[in-house]
């Protein structure tokens, strides 16, 4: 298959992350993509659903966001934000949310509202949407980003959705019985969080890409003493991403992407 591009990795690595049985809460973009993937390649008996009510989809086509009506065929059941948001809570299942964000720190916590001072923001943002009741109640998070030193931040300008807060146990203490934070996949890593701490260190490292790199383009101090290099996407599960599940390439984009 040759290269391939830093959203056919994400999407790859991040499906890599899920197996059969897990709950996929699946924002836009990546995380839509990644959770496709997991489900048509890594982990078929795994269960997608989207905050627009769509609830085990059969994801035949790619949806191209959350509110498209792709999200409704051949779903288990056509609800709406109420029903599918109360999945996220349910102790018996173990759900996972796919999100993206404009900033993350070294604990997990992300920024997906503004940029600056939030009554006047250099760059004002959608908003969390559906992310902080997934952050506040699912079982895990993995969260996508771009590797860059603005983007990872010793401290988020705005809190949008809780990760680790402080670290160590101050998610617990701060009444959040459950959740936080499973990995960070990037377009150079995938990242983790220290199970004592909870800082974000670097897990796997991608072809062509040396962790030195990585902690340059970090804006706080990481360790990656335990990084490992990541497994390149096989042949088979690059043709499945682009002959099967976005093969009018929606979401992949132009093969520069």
């Amino acid at each position: 298959m040759g290269s391939y591009t830093s959203r056919e990795i994400m999407a790859i690595s991040a499906g890599r992350l899920v197996k059969d049985g897990d709950i996929l809460f699946a924002g836009t973009g990546v995380s839509l993509l990644a959770a496709t993937v997991a489900k048509r390649i890594h982990a078929p008996g795994s269960v997608v659903f989207f905050e627009t009510g769509g609830i085990d989809p059969s994801l035949e086509e790619l949806p191209l966001a959350v509110a498209d009506p792709r999200v409704m065929v051949g779903t288990s059941i056509n609800s709406g934000l109420a029903e599918s948001l109360s999945l996220l809570a349910h102790p018996k299942l173990h759900v996972i949310g796919f999100v993206g964000a404009a900033q993350i720190d070294k604990f997990g916590n992300i920024n997906s509202t503004c940029l600056g001072d939030y009554n006047r923001p250099k760059t004002r943002f959608p908003g969390a949407g559906g992310a902080c009741d997934a952050f506040s109640f699912a079982y895990g998070m993995v969260i996508f980003m771009s590797h860059e030193k603005r983007r990872f931040v010793e401290k988020v300008d705005y809190l949008s959705s809780p990760g680790w807060l402080t670290g160590g146990e101050a998610r617990r203490k701060a009444g959040f019985k459950r959740g936080g934070p499973m990995a960070v996949v990037t377009n150079m890593s995938v990242m983790k969080f220290d199970e004592v701490t909870k800082k974000m260190y670097l897990a796997e490292y991608y072809p062509g890409i040396e962790p030195e790199k990585i902690a340059e383009n970090t804006g706080f101090a990481i360790d990656i003493s335990r990084a490992l290099p990541f497994e390149p996407p096989t042949d088979e599960e690059l043709r499945i991403l682009r002959e099967e599940i976005d093969p009018q390439r929606l979401i992949l984009g132009g093969a520069d992407e």
